[in-house]
């Protein structure tokens, strides 16, 4: 029984992460075709911070509505207070740069673009994280930048 159980809870994650990976890919999709109407006739920067606003409110409603945050939050160590500033200034200029990109450019093409993120983690995981690279990852990586040139040219 116990068993079942831990096989059931490792295939339940072993499928988590592929619905919520998913999931990522359609509502980042659905960014890119709201921002690029959300953005004509004003300035990208304005509509960035707007928009973080937004999550703002809801990321902390969410995290205030699951109910563990306290605990959660004296947790926290130095490293992840770094790591979470690290990643929140690059997810800003990421968002600053794709509204801008969006702005000017068809979603058609910036999001493939944006997309090639993909393959430059790859590498950034290698290089930072130690992991180990495959030849599947490998030749995926390289069709999402052959396809990135592709569809932008």
């Amino acid at each position: 029984m116990h068993q079942q159980r831990g096989l059931a809870l490792l295939l339940n994650k072993a499928i988590m992460w592929w619905i919520y990976a998913l999931l990522s890919a359609f509502f980042a999709a659905l960014t890119a075709i709201f921002a690029k109407k959300g953005i004509s006739h004003i300035d990208s920067d304005l509509a960035t911070a707007i928009r973080t606003s937004f999550i703002l409110l809801l990321t902390w409603s969410i995290a205030l509505f699951k109910g563990n945050m306290q605990e959660s939050i004296h947790s926290l160590s130095k490293q992840n207070w770094w790591f979470l500033l690290l990643s929140a200034m690059a997810t800003g200029l990421s968002w600053l740069f794709y509204f801008k990109a969006l702005q000017i450019g068809k979603v058609s093409q910036v999001a493939p673009v944006d997309k090639a993120s993909v393959a430059i983690a790859i590498v950034l995981s290698v290089i930072f994280l130690g992991e180990t690279i495959t030849l599947k990852m490998t030749i995926g990586a390289t069709l999402i930048i052959i396809g990135t040139f592709v569809l932008i040219i």
